[in-house]
């Protein structure tokens, strides 16, 4: 059944939904591509061409899909960078939209905002938009750590100076905003501990407010930090994949980490300032994952 993937759109690289269609596609899914955004190349760049479309276009286009009537059809939504405040009014309208029509859709919701050493850097207005409209409307939100805590109401933790209870407690309350189940990003703790090499590790961490498993893997060192753009929506793409496939968090969470770390090796290795999403497609249909969850609640 169809996803409905409302991002951004850059012609060069991958970002957004050029970051999120091909790998939902190479899993099996057919996907209805809405583009918020349409740029040269992602703003990890010193410069790009483009301009944020008009949260109009996406109304009319959700219209042209319910004249069709086919929304009824529609198994999730998903969506990530917001380039207004008011394309994220036309995203909550398309999720209701489809709920109308398809009462058992899931939404999942990467909320772009911020990240570690670089703080928010949307526009004004966004960061509350997402705390108080969107994401109670979610089922799935894949924060990073930054954004996890800045959704929490909890103050930005500086490299590794925050401890997994607390990361716990961000979780609880954002699990009483709304949300079911929550993938955390970009995880890195106080007790964060490193591989026998001496290999530093980042990991991810995923809760259903049952239970909380928690995967690390390598951390790869890029050089140039525009090759870790689209990894995000790479990552929100591949696990709602995987969840509405299994239905089951640790399964999910081990397959998309063994996706998303098979891709960014692939990109460190070959040096590219850009993911190697499709050179290393193969990574994406995984059976099986080298990495194991460890359940911690």
């Amino acid at each position: 059944m169809p996803v409905l993937s409302i991002q951004s759109h850059v012609v060069y690289g991958h970002a957004g939904n050029s970051a999120a269609v091909f790998p939902l596609q190479r899993l099996g899914r057919e996907v209805w591509a809405v583009n918020t955004v349409e740029f040269s190349n992602h703003t990890g760049y010193k410069a790009w061409r483009g301009e944020a479309l008009p949260p109009s276009l996406v109304a009319a286009l959700i219209l042209g899909l319910e004249e069709r009537d086919v929304l009824k059809n529609c198994e999730a939504v998903l969506s990530g960078y917001l380039g207004d405040p008011a394309t994220g009014r036309a995203i909550i309208n398309a999720v209701k939209k489809v709920r109308s029509r398809a009462p058992g859709a899931i939404y999942c919701c990467d909320p772009v905002m911020g990240d570690l050493g670089l703080g928010f850097y949307v526009k004004p207005g966004i960061p509350e938009i997402f705390r108080n409209e969107v994401i109670p409307l979610a089922d799935i939100i894949t924060p990073n750590l930054f954004e996890l805590c800045a959704l929490a109401g909890m103050d930005a933790p500086a490299a590794n100076a925050i401890t997994m209870e607390e990361v716990l407690d961000a979780v609880k309350r954002l699990h009483a905003a709304g949300p079911k189940i929550i993938l955390v990003t970009s995880l890195k703790t106080k007790e964060t501990e490193k591989r026998p090499d001496s290999q530093a590790e980042i990991g991810m961490l995923v809760s259903d407010g049952k239970e909380v498993y928690r995967i690390s893997t390598p951390e790869l060192s890029f050089s140039d930090s525009a090759s870790m753009a689209g990894s995000g929506d790479l990552t929100a793409a591949v696990f709602l994949s995987r969840y509405l496939e299994r239905r089951n968090i640790k399964e999910s969470l081990e397959l998309t980490t063994a996706s998303v770390y098979g891709i960014m090796e692939a990109t460190h290795r070959a040096g590219s300032p850009e993911l190697l999403i499709i050179a290393a497609q193969d990574k994406l249909s995984l059976s099986s994952s080298p990495f194991q969850a460890i359940k911690i609640q």
